[in-house]
């Protein structure tokens, strides 16, 4: 498996993370009220310094008041500006030491600034919620927030018991004292910055069928109103996750929640063991069933196998636009080869300026990545035949599991079940910007 925790800064957003250490695991406990829009925080996480002598460090945390700050227990010196918390330990970690860094703070979440808008922690109608991708996690909790580096989360937050919270991962404990209740989740397996998921409201919680013995256990929260509409719109999950069961391997969590929130969101958003859409998303007639099939399919592909760095966006979003279409052909819709053909046909007519291997900030979440990604896809599906492109894909699923991966990693993936070098394809389709021919059966890829 390939190694990206010594990687440089993300060369998309340099000011983000910091590749000389990084963090086994994050304890954040949290209070918020609603009302007033008032966080209070402390977290402790548990690092390991990189290859040198770690005599400075930042965290990335946006603009809340310190209350205390320590490493190893002892108080460093540190500034806060910027959303950058820089920390010289009084007692510098030696290299490859284990570190505990311990922050306390306050303030008015808000979401932070960034070229698609304001990212983070957002107030809705009813509460609040977290869509963090790309870099929105610093809005609401101190981390090293670069994708590669991939933590277990403990989260306890408390809220007035008015308000449900839902997290990615497994709640352990909801507990209620006076007029307040505190839930405590566990998120054990390894996870970005940003795909750490919240939602605080008043939701009704359902079960999306029955998982049975060995199940996923997947549920549902909603606001009351919205529950018949979503009774049809989501229906059809629990056959998603059965199908890109047999396809991918297993389901790399222990539990899927959906959350619906009362306000309306451009687009759904994914986060670890948890996706959030918008009341928009929810029609009775599954008008987004497709979004559906692709936040599920982030859980294998984006999330379990995340990016080393945010050149590679193409791999979360080609895979999870490919497991739409391949929803649509296995349960009735338009299979895959109409599917790639409409959205060759809306490429054609379209800009031919974007490399999918390295598309810059500028375009890294513009639709024509979705969809040539999908294409790339299919290219490889095409030149690889059925049986040897879902055993790839579910190789890549698993041997990959929990870690951070590159185009690189990938196109030598792929190669292992090519039986003739796949150099032309690749470069054609990920290295540069024309668009290539329509892949179909029986087409050969170029060497």
């Amino acid at each position: 498996m390939q190694s990206t925790r010594s990687m440089g800064p993300d060369p998309y957003f340099p000011a983000n993370g910091d590749p000389r250490y990084r963090v086994h695991r994050y304890e954040l406990t949290l209070d918020y009220r609603p009302g007033p829009n008032r966080l209070s925080g402390t977290a402790r996480i548990n690092a390991i310094a990189g290859r040198t002598q770690l005599t400075e460090f930042q965290l990335n945390l946006a603009d809340f008041r310190i209350g205390r700050v320590r490493v190893d227990g002892k108080q460093p010196h540190y500034t806060h500006r910027g959303g950058r918390l820089r920390i010289r330990p009084a007692k510098p970690p030696r290299p490859g030491a284990a570190f505990t860094i311990e922050v306390h703070w306050s303030g008015n979440p808000r979401p932070v600034a960034s070229p698609w808008g304001g990212l983070g922690w957002e107030e809705t109608e009813d509460g609040a919620l977290v869509a963090s991708q790309p870099v929105g996690a610093p809005s609401w909790y101190p981390c090293n927030d670069r994708p590669a580096d991939k933590a277990s989360y403990l989260l306890s937050v408390t809220t007035p018991s008015a308000y449900a919270v839902v997290a990615g991962g497994r709640l352990l404990t909801r507990t209620t004292k006076a007029s307040t209740t505190t839930w405590v989740y566990e998120q054990a397996a390894p996870t970005s910055s940003y795909l750490v998921g919240l939602a605080i409201g008043t939701y009704q919680t359902v079960l999306l069928g029955d998982p049975g013995p060995g199940g996923v256990p997947q549920h549902g929260h909603i606001p009351a109103h919205l529950l018949p509409r979503f009774s049809r719109d989501f229906a059809r999950q629990p056959a998603m996750m059965e199908l890109f069961q047999e396809l991918f391997g297993p389901y790399p969590f222990d539990e899927y929640a959906v959350v619906v929130t009362e306000d309306e969101l451009d687009v759904p958003v994914e986060a670890q063991g948890l996706s959030l859409f918008g009341a928009n998303h929810v029609d009775g007639v599954r008008g987004s069933e497709r979004l559906v099939a692709h936040e599920l399919a982030h859980q294998w592909f984006g999330n379990s196998v995340s990016l080393a760095d945010w050149r590679h966006i193409w791999l979360n979003e080609g895979l999870a636009k490919y497991a739409e279409w391949l929803w649509s052909e296995r349960s009735g819709g338009r299979d895959a080869g109409r599917l790639a053909a409409a959205a060759h046909r809306s490429l054609a007519a379209l800009p031919q300026d974007l490399r999918l291997s390295d598309p810059g900030r500028k375009l890294m979440f513009d639709d024509r990545l979705y969809q040539r990604g999908g294409l790339a896809v299919h290219a490889v599906r095409i030149a690889l035949g059925d049986p040897a492109f879902f055993r790839m894909l579910r190789g890549w699923a698993e041997q990959h599991r929990g870690a951070a991966v590159t185009t690189a990693t990938f196109t030598s993936h792929v190669a292992r079940y090519a039986q003739e070098p796949l150099d032309g394809l690749f470069t054609a389709w990920l290295h540069e910007t024309p668009l290539p021919p329509l892949p179909t059966a029986g087409t050969r890829p170029a060497v």
